[in-house]
């Protein structure tokens, strides 16, 4: 997590002169997962099934085998490289999450137009530290209304909060 830090060339283009980053942060790297997952689930039945070709004696049946699993794991390496430019960015003014390799995706809104925001966690996600926010706008939909696979939740909830409400204690007083 980054206070103040510069973003980076891919995330502070799409940044306003008049705004300054506040918050960045990498997706949790579990939504990587299901392709670690599928990359070794593979790699097994690829093992498996080599031996079981090797023994009837079909050869061509493994080149076929091996060339799925680099496919798979071409996929994953493809899945690593789009997670480290995704981005959840709070700037003074809104909030940002950029997304994809090739095809660039900037979904915001502006922290004005947050009239709610919530974050939930899995029991997967309570183990290894990752949340969902939702973030609701006054009856419109918004182009960012969840963004998944955030580290730190109850951090990054309390600061987002006590940017769109810096003045909530003030009543108290």
């Amino acid at each position: 997590m980054t206070h103040g830090d510069s973003a980076p060339s891919s995330v502070n283009r799409y940044l306003l002169p008049h705004e300054h980053q506040v918050i960045m942060v990498r997706r949790h790297p579990a939504v990587l997962l299901r392709p670690v997952a599928e990359v070794f689930g593979g790699l097994i039945i690829a093992g498996l099934l080599s031996t079981w070709l090797s023994s009837q004696g079909a050869g061509g049946g493994l080149v076929v085998v091996w060339w799925a699993w680099l496919l798979l794991l071409i996929r994953f390496v493809w899945k690593v490289a789009e997670w480290s430019v995704d981005y959840f960015v709070v700037t003074s003014k809104r909030m940002l999450l950029t997304t994809g390799l090739i095809t660039r995706k900037v979904a915001m809104m502006p922290l004005t137009k947050v009239t709610d925001m919530s974050f939930q966690r899995s029991l997967l996600g309570r183990m290894l530290g990752y949340g969902e926010f939702i973030l609701e706008s006054a009856g419109q939909d918004q182009a960012l209304s969840t963004v998944t696979y955030i580290p730190y939740p109850e951090t990054l909830y309390l600061e987002v909060c006590q940017m769109l409400f810096p003045n909530a204690n003030d009543s108290d007083d």
